[in-house]
């Protein structure tokens, strides 16, 4: 008889008031008892936003659905009556479920967005597994997930999905199409702008063959705008089909909350107070619509997303948040060049760095928001407005064996080598950052463009491309490949075949871009 597998114990400091929602709300919403009463009847279409996993781990996996049988209801509470449900979920080794593993049920509530978050334990590593949930007869899509290798064990390859800067409004999902599709994929990392909070018009609406009702036109800045934007989004069934496809971690950018906002300040000049509700509500959705563990659960406007795991012994994962923390932009040039300047803040950067210190793996990958590379000094929202703390990040990195920076943000595919110290042009290099471009910011985009010569005027960055796409890495313990997939438009329709821009292999233990 299958277990019924209970998920990590609800227990961190910062629970007991998560954006007004209580322990025993989010408690319920991972682990419901399984005395819990019958549901009564509900509307059909309760899985219209899908399924997806997160959070891996050698023995699990955080499984998410959000209940919304109308994910597009103005009111942003997916047609949801104000009560709860209880929702059951099945882990199987096969699509059939006849060879069930684990299960349970958790408590979808509307002061969750009728969100579930249930972490299944005592799986086996390196293992394949299917997952679904049931409210009465409705069944979501069946999602998959590969547990992650046991601690040290030696592993011949893992492959990586990246993606980027998914604003719907400017463009079909077609990139997404194209890596739900990928033959061998075990992760997809996405590293800012999940969505976007600008008000959707006749101005931005790029996107053929789609029309939204007045709720979509405003700026998202309440919590039940911020469900409604996810909701928007996550409709798209090629976003849905990679969230099924394989477990998905996330990083956020500015978007998530407001464009150029850093720390707990707003770019438009809202007082920091009334701010603070604004990324309060925010963090709250992301929570809500991504399969993430309890630990990124927020209090109020501070959150954690900042986590890692290891592959085995081939790769270490860390997820960095370099929005919430860093000091605000610099004022001039000689603040610019301060050295107590922060991107990651603190705590943040001596975590990140212990991470590389004693990291047992063969590559060691950072996931971040905005590119580290030194491009042009006047672009002081990337790494570039922050050079001291650059400077300690590679440094940092220096001591790692083979590390990888992986960065979304600006629209465009790029590859870079990192240099040991930017500021002198023979230094070597410490490692590479592969820059994703978005997956429809921006619209079709083009392969040059008038930004082109400010980053190929370095010979350290070696490719560029302002097409739309996503990344595909493959991981082994001699190399890493990265592969640049693009389509050629995204505005008129999702047929776009995908068109691979460019290839590198990176040797273990040299850390150089070699086309391939």
């Amino acid at each position: 008889m299958p277990a019924s597998v209970a998920p990590a114990p609800v227990s961190r400091r910062r629970l007991l008031q998560a954006s007004g929602a209580s322990a025993a709300v989010i408690a319920l919403g991972i682990r419901a008892p399984q005395a819990q009463a019958e549901t009564a009847p509900q509307p059909e279409g309760l899985f219209s936003l899908g399924v997806a996993c997160g959070a891996p781990r050698p023995d699990g996996m955080v499984l998410w659905t959000r209940l919304a049988p109308e994910p597009l209801a103005e009111d942003g509470h997916g047609g949801m009556e104000g009560k709860d449900v209880t929702v059951r979920w099945h882990v199987a080794k096969d699509p059939e479920f006849r060879q069930i593993t684990a299960r349970g049920q958790a408590l979808a509530q509307p002061a969750l967005a009728h969100a579930v978050h249930p972490r299944v334990e005592g799986l086996e590593p390196a293992t394949d597994y299917f997952y679904r949930f049931s409210v009465g007869r409705q069944n979501s899509p069946v999602g998959r997930f590969r547990t992650l290798p046991a601690e040290g064990a030696e592993v011949e390859s893992f492959n990586v999905g990246v993606v980027s800067c998914q604003a719907w409004y400017h463009g079909h999902f077609t990139a997404h199409k194209h890596l739900a599709a990928e033959e061998e994929l075990d992760l997809v990392v996405f590293v800012g702008d999940y969505i976007y909070e600008y008000g959707i018009t006749e101005s931005n609406l790029w996107r053929q063959g789609v029309e939204v009702g007045p709720a979509h036109q405003v700026e998202a800045e309440t919590l039940e705008q911020y469900r409604l934007r996810y909701a928007l989004f996550k409709s798209d069934p090629h976003l849905q089909a990679v969230h099924a496809r394989v477990p998905a971690v996330a990083v956020w950018d500015d978007h998530e909350v407001q464009n150029d906002y850093l720390g707990g300040s707003s770019s438009t000049g809202v007082p920091d107070d009334l701010f603070a509700h604004r990324i309060a509500v925010a963090y709250r959705a992301f929570y809500e619509n991504m399969p993430l563990d309890v630990e990124a659960l927020p209090d109020g406007p501070d959150s954690d997303i900042t986590t890692g795991f290891d592959v085995g012994n081939l790769a270490r994962l860390t997820l960095l948040d370099t929005r919430q923390f860093r000091d605000p932009a610099p004022t001039d040039p000689e603040d610019q060049q301060r050295p107590e300047r922060s991107m990651l803040g603190a705590e943040q950067e001596e975590w990140a760095s212990e991470r590389l210190a004693d990291s047992p793996a063969t590559w060691n990958i950072l996931a971040n928001g905005v590119v580290v590379a030194a491009i042009t000094e006047d672009r002081v929202d990337m790494w570039d407005g922050y050079p001291a703390a650059r400077q300690r990040l590679l440094d940092a990195m220096a001591g790692a064996p083979n590390p990888v920076v992986l960065t979304g943000d600006i629209h465009r595919h790029v590859a870079t080598e990192l240099l040991a110290d930017f500021s002198d042009p023979g230094s070597g290099t410490v490692g590479v950052e592969l820059i994703c471009t978005s997956v429809g910011s921006d619209g079709d985009g083009a392969k040059t463009d008038a930004n082109t010569p400010d980053w190929l005027q370095h010979e350290y960055v070696k490719h560029y491309d302002g097409r739309r796409g996503y990344l595909h890495l493959r991981l082994t313990p001699e190399e890493l490949v990265s592969s640049f997939y693009i389509v050629e438009w995204v505005e008129a329709d999702d047929t776009a075949p995908k068109l691979l821009s460019a290839r590198f292999t990176t040797p273990a233990g040299d850390s150089r871009l070699i086309p391939a």
